[in-house]
């Protein structure tokens, strides 16, 4: 029986990955690397070593470490400076959801760019908890995060549900034993999610296979 929803954020509650991608196209640039949008795919969304790797000579990880931290003020700075758009029809679901489903968000971003980016939306008060980067040892692929939801909520793994957009979000809800509903937006959309309980496009169909869940219980 479904008791509860674990939802990622970036992408699925708030259209922000093309930012996100955008801040790390700017990071890298300076270096002579034209971050693509399949560099971001590869690096970011299917797994989470970013692109580093990729240049020559190497940056210790000191110097990595001060690159990102530039990076998360100037994201920071963007974030509290755009309009960030919840994704379309998610507040919608979410009320119509909240009466018979246990809800928290089990996101990758930071905790200080999360609170920006909701401080001008009203999504929050469906929730029960929020896990940001913060909240773990090894963030997703890893399926720490998604298991520790299942332990703040006290429920099974085959009680609950997860709303993800990403390969890295699919793997880490697979690997803590969780369905997984992906949800594709225009950076994810030509990958075919192999593995995921159900392939969606838009938050309508993402209710539809809630709504199915619940009614065959």
């Amino acid at each position: 029986m479904l008791r509860a929803i674990l939802w990622d954020n970036d992408g699925v509650l708030v259209d922000t990955e093309q930012l996100f991608y955008e801040a790390n196209r700017e990071l890298f640039r300076p270096f002579g690397l034209e971050l693509s949008t399949q560099h971001f795919f590869d690096w970011y969304l299917a797994d989470n070593c970013g692109a580093w790797h990729l240049l020559a000579p190497p940056l210790s990880e000191a110097q990595m470490e001060a690159e990102r931290s530039g990076r998360n003020v100037r994201y920071a700075a963007r974030l509290a400076a755009e309009h960030i758009p919840a994704i379309d029809g998610v507040a919608e679901v979410l009320a119509a959801l909240t009466p018979r489903l246990r809800m928290g968000v089990v996101t990758s971003s930071n905790a200080d760019h999360f609170e920006i980016i909701h401080q001008r939306l009203d999504l929050l008060q469906y929730f029960e908890f929020v896990l940001t980067h913060e909240s773990y040892t090894r963030s997703k692929p890893a399926p720490e995060p998604y298991l520790l939801g299942l332990a703040r909520m006290d429920v099974r793994a085959d009680e609950a549900l997860v709303i993800e957009d990403s390969p890295r979000g699919l793997q880490a809800a697979t690997a803590a034993g969780i369905r997984c509903i992906i949800l594709r937006n225009a950076l994810t959309r030509h990958h075919d999610f192999p593995g995921a309980w159900r392939v969606v496009d838009t938050m309508a169909q993402v209710r539809e296979e809630v709504e199915a869940l619940l009614a065959s219980a």
